[in-house]
């Protein structure tokens, strides 16, 4: 599927552009993977840890909010996965403008360019925190996967479809729970501060990440949001798994941030279907026949949702000591 494809990453400086692009480069031939992102530090450590694959790579400097510049990159273009967004919570809501200017007009911009380049399937990452949104981060995307699925309507006779991969904070990424625990372990601490105790999360590694955007840029017809089946853990049972018997004060749940993450919202379950390792959101409307995803799993019944609070499958204690020792932190 992705040999002899060129495939331009936004954002792809950061742990989900190294990660995808050591995928691909590992597992496929390419043609050439293209890394786009306003960072030239980034990209030039990028760049040496990726030198014996320097005849494969491109690094395009440049921002999702330059229309001109992403459609120069994604000239030659066949697989465009959009990975660039302002994610931090606090940053979003202090800079709402800014967040505006990445998260949703730059996501129309990478509609745009990709549908006047001949691209010919494009992937946006999206995550929890866009359904059911309650700060702007999520507010912002929900906004921009909306962008993403109506997209497809405006392909007309072209060759491309748009579609969604959703999951929430991988393990170990900028501003999750390990990190923090994990500075407050390693200056000494003996406390791990919970903001509620009834507090869960679900368990994604990056690989898992790349595996389901990679399954999309395979399946998708148009229009489907795309989320893996994925195990849930209590906030408290991960601070007994990195610093065993440690005191966990109640500090008070934080402005934006959620008990539990939400995957598929109440209100999506009449067009959600379940597979072996996945559920497929499908979309409502059916712009053409050949764009038309048939949908082969089961349906979900009437009110399901996947939320972290309700899931069947979880990690105890020792499970996730196992699982932290092969978590890279940002």
């Amino acid at each position: 599927m992705l040999n002899d494809k060129s495939i331009l990453i936004t954002g792809g400086t950061g742990s989900f552009g190294n990660a995808f692009t050591r995928y691909v480069l590992e597992n496929y031939n390419p043609r050439k993977i293209i890394i786009y992102s306003r960072d030239e530090f980034k990209q030039l450590i990028m760049r040496d840890n990726f030198k014996e694959y320097d005849s494969k790579l491109r690094f395009f400097i440049g921002d999702v909010r330059d229309k001109e510049r992403l459609a120069r990159a994604l000239e030659g273009v066949d697989y465009c996965v959009h990975a660039a967004a302002l994610k931090q919570v606090p940053a979003c809501e202090y800079n709402p403008a800014e967040a505006i200017k990445t998260n949703i007009n730059g996501a129309q911009n990478v509609i745009d360019a990709s549908l006047d380049m001949g691209v010919k399937k494009v992937v946006a990452l999206s995550t929890d925190k866009a359904v059911n949104p309650v700060n702007l981060y999520g507010g912002t995307k929900l906004v921009s996967d909306k962008l993403f699925i109506a997209a497809n309507a405006y392909a007309g006779t072209k060759d491309i479809c748009f579609s969604i991969v959703r999951y929430g904070n991988v393990a170990g990424s900028r501003g999750s729970v390990i990190p923090i625990f994990h500075r407050i372990i390693q200056s000494g601490g003996t406390e791990l501060p919970i903001t509620d105790y009834r507090m869960t999360r679900f368990w994604i590694s990056i690989r898992q990440g790349v595996e389901l955007v990679v399954k999309a840029l395979e399946e998708s017809k148009g229009g489907e949001t795309f989320i893996s089946k994925i195990p849930s853990f209590k906030v408290t049972d991960l601070a007994q798994a990195m610093l065993p018997g440690c005191k966990m004060p109640e500090t008070g749940i934080r402005v934006g941030e959620k008990l539990h993450e939400v995957m598929v919202a109440v209100e999506d379950a009449p067009n959600t279907y379940e597979y072996d390792k996945h559920f497929i959101v499908y979309p409502q409307m059916v712009w053409s026949e050949h764009r038309r995803a048939v949908p082969t799993g089961k349906r979900v019944p009437e009110g399901f949702s996947y939320s972290s609070g309700s899931n069947s499958e979880w990690l105890g204690v020792e499970e996730i000591r196992e699982l932290l020792k092969n978590v890279t932190l940002e």
